[in-house]
């Protein structure tokens, strides 16, 4: 199974995201320890160019970690077919017992990639690098989580038994089925539907109060994030069945494939590019007093609060043209 192209490149991809993440964290613990801006020595001099270094490496190995979860969850959908019992990448995953946990190291690794990207990005402007230790910090935590995922990964791929007889998704997501996924397949419509619209109004209400007057940064940043997870519930609860026109049908998995014109990879990108952007805008806050980045912070934030807003928007137009538009309705 291992033998793949998928889950070759996959392992590929996580072996060397790992290495470079170890060597980006062994410099980044003499930076933390030892970094001197208003020292002249040769240390602090090796420490300034070995950073310009760590972030060209960590600029592409993280833009790699992103996609690898796209990479994953179409590695899964692809192999459904050699297990039986499966219809798409929920009964892949569902082989063996590490086949979630990895899917969610992997996407909290995408948003804090995506977030460590940000901040980078922000301390690069500044002179005298504002944000350095701050991002070696976060670096130093997404280092462990990355290889925590790599490990994850490599069980799942070298467990999978092509004997093994593993759930479809109608029984994995069915609003009978008393677990986790079942109880949000179970949740009503009638609930969901308004909490979904209030929260990506309440997302638009405080991107547009922070866009204007730089107040409630913290506030839209968390709202955005709980937009996040009410969506990714909702395509469970009701959403999901716009696209598959059946009461009974909650996969988020199978809108990846053809059938639906793989609308899902672009629903799913739409909710991951507004969460970590809209993270972003929080995470920088705290340095908007730094004097070298006064004059960047600010204008990036804003830019930030535009996309995350403007991609909520299109994911709820997407969806909401379905619902429209579907001779399916809910009771």
């Amino acid at each position: 199974m291992t033998q793949h192209p998928a889950i070759i490149a996959l392992l590929i991809a996580s072996l060397t995201i790992s290495a470079m993440m170890l060597y980006a964290g062994w410099y980044g613990k003499q930076i933390l320890a030892k970094w001197d801006l208003s020292s002249g020595s040769e240390l602090q001099l090796t420490l300034e160019r070995r950073t310009y270094l760590i972030s060209t490496i960590l600029s592409y190995t993280l833009l790699f970690q992103i996609l690898s979860l796209f990479l994953y969850i179409f590695t899964a959908d692809d192999l459904h077919t050699l297990f039986t019992g499966a219809m798409c990448a929920a009964g892949t995953l569902n082989v063996n017992s590490y086949g979630y946990p990895t899917l969610l190291a992997k996407t909290f690794n995408c948003i804090l990639a995506g977030v460590w990207l940000i901040i980078n990005y922000a301390d690069t402007k500044g002179y005298d690098y504002p944000l350095i230790k701050a991002k070696y910090i976060l670096l130093s935590i997404l280092a462990v989580l990355v290889l925590l995922e790599t490990l994850l990964q490599f069980q799942y791929f070298s467990q999978l038994k092509g004997d093994v007889i593993t759930s479809c998704c109608g029984s994995l997501f069915s609003s009978d089925k008393p677990s986790i996924a079942g109880d949000i397949a179970g949740l009503p419509h009638q609930f969901m539907e308004p909490v979904f619209y209030s929260a990506m109004a309440a997302t638009a209400v405080t991107a547009f109060v922070f866009y204007r007057t730089a107040r409630c940064g913290y506030l839209f940043s968390i709202i955005s994030s709980l937009t996040f997870v009410i969506s990714v519930a909702s395509l469970i609860s009701f959403i999901s069945l716009y696209y598959y026109e059946l009461p009974t049908h909650h996969c988020p998995f199978c809108i990846l494939q053809k059938e639906y014109g793989y609308v899902g990879y672009f629903l799913y990108a739409t909710l991951l590019g507004g969460v970590v952007t809209g993270i972003g805008v929080g995470a920088l806050m705290p340095f908007r007093s730094c004097s070298s980045l006064a004059k960047v912070i600010p204008p990036l934030q804003r830019k930030l609060t535009i996309v995350t807003a403007a991609l909520y928007l299109l994911f709820t137009t997407l969806v909401s043209y379905r619902m429209l538009f579907s001779d399916f309705r809910l009771g």
